[in-house]
């Protein structure tokens, strides 16, 4: 399967989840790394859009397009999350939930809190297959500043 990562090209080729261990995110704790990562280059930019500032925006950013092994995640429905789940800001239970879960699969497939019918996954650096996971290719990106003013 092929996902991509929309990130400051600086780190696009980082396959350790550092940031989001420094920062933590809505499916994991700080301290825990991942990689968060969609289905599609347009949901891609929708997340990074709703989290960062205009002012944050980077000036060079890049696609990471992954490419995982098939069926190595774990697929979950809106039912199956914590009931907070698409809160504004990410919940603690949620970033607990997704830290539990990361612990036993490579990804976690998971709804978008922006488009929910749409899916995210979340890769999880520390798991024993993560040596399968592949970057096919790294692409420069230009961000639109109409999308965020």
């Amino acid at each position: 399967m092929t996902v991509y990562h929309l990130g400051q090209s600086r780190y696009a080729h980082l396959l350790t989840g550092e940031g989001a261990k420094l920062f933590g995110g809505r499916w994991n704790k700080i301290g825990h790394p991942c990689i968060y990562t969609s289905e599609t280059r347009s949901l891609c930019v929708l997340e990074y859009a709703a989290n960062v500032t205009i002012e944050e925006v980077a000036n060079e950013l890049s696609f990471t397009v992954y490419d995982i092994p098939n069926d190595s995640w774990g697929n979950f429905t809106a039912k199956q999350l914590p009931l907070d789940w698409m809160e504004m800001q990410a919940s603690n239970s949620s970033r607990e939930w997704g830290t539990q879960h990361l612990q036993n699969h490579l990804a976690l497939r998971l709804p978008s809190v922006i488009i929910p019918l749409e899916n995210n996954i979340i890769l999880n650096p520390l798991h024993p297959d993560f040596r399968k996971v592949r970057i096919k290719i790294i692409e420069p990106f230009s961000f639109d500043r109409r999308i965020k003013k």
